[in-house]
């Protein structure tokens, strides 16, 4: 096969001592057993903590994975806050907390809330030392009740509903007017408040 042109002639090189560079992985069978050791000694040392933190669970981003619930990096704030768990708190008893996530529905964060109270109904708090209990350790009656180290699995991503007929309230209910309205009345409130307040002051300027 020649070459056509003015093209670079290529310079391949066969005799190469390729058979050193060949990586190989025969250690693969000691390594799954050191692992499995390592498991089990750390599992040893937490005692009876959960081997996971519990993380809230949330909706896949895009519309492409949004219909799945998947693990999220933290609760929120206002999750905590209702479910009546403190900030600092809910790192020590296995709670992520993620102060930069916000709220987007009701549903979402109803889900999460009913998810930590169930955390919290399960969890058994053991005093630093025994006999001194303080403030947030659990009973003594509850410290020989038997535990389980797994966290609380994740809901299902969709939860069928009976089919149903359609009310004359949904058929009459314009989702996209209520949005552009509420969208409206959230952009032009500071406008509208001080026009108001303007309109008082001339009011008020006249009676005088």
């Amino acid at each position: 096969m020649g070459f056509g042109k003015n093209n670079v002639l290529h310079d391949n090189h066969f005799r190469k001592d390729w058979q050193r560079r060949v990586k190989t992985w025969f250690d693969q069978p000691g390594r799954k057993l050191r692992r499995r050791v390592a498991r089990k000694e750390k599992a040893a040392k937490l005692g009876v903590r959960p081997i996971q933190p519990l993380r809230p669970a949330v909706r896949g981003q895009t519309v492409r994975y949004n219909a799945k619930i998947r693990e999220g990096r933290g609760f929120t704030l206002a999750e905590l806050k209702e479910a009546g768990i403190g900030r600092k708190v809910a790192r020590s008893i296995g709670v992520i907390v993620d102060h930069r996530r916000r709220n987007l529905s009701v549903e979402g964060k109803n889900l999460n809330v009913e998810r930590l109270k169930a955390y919290k109904e399960r969890l058994i708090v053991f005093p630093r030392k025994a006999g001194k209990a303080k403030s947030g350790d659990s009973p003594a009656d509850q410290l020989s009740a038997p535990t389980t180290r797994q966290n609380l699995a994740l809901p299902p991503s969709f939860v069928p509903e009976e089919p149903r007929k359609i009310t004359d309230e949904e058929r009459e209910f314009e989702a996209y007017k209520t949005l552009r309205v509420a969208r409206a009345d959230q952009r032009y409130e500071g406008a509208r408040k001080k026009r108001a307040a303007k309109k008082e002051e001339e009011e008020a300027a006249k009676k005088k």
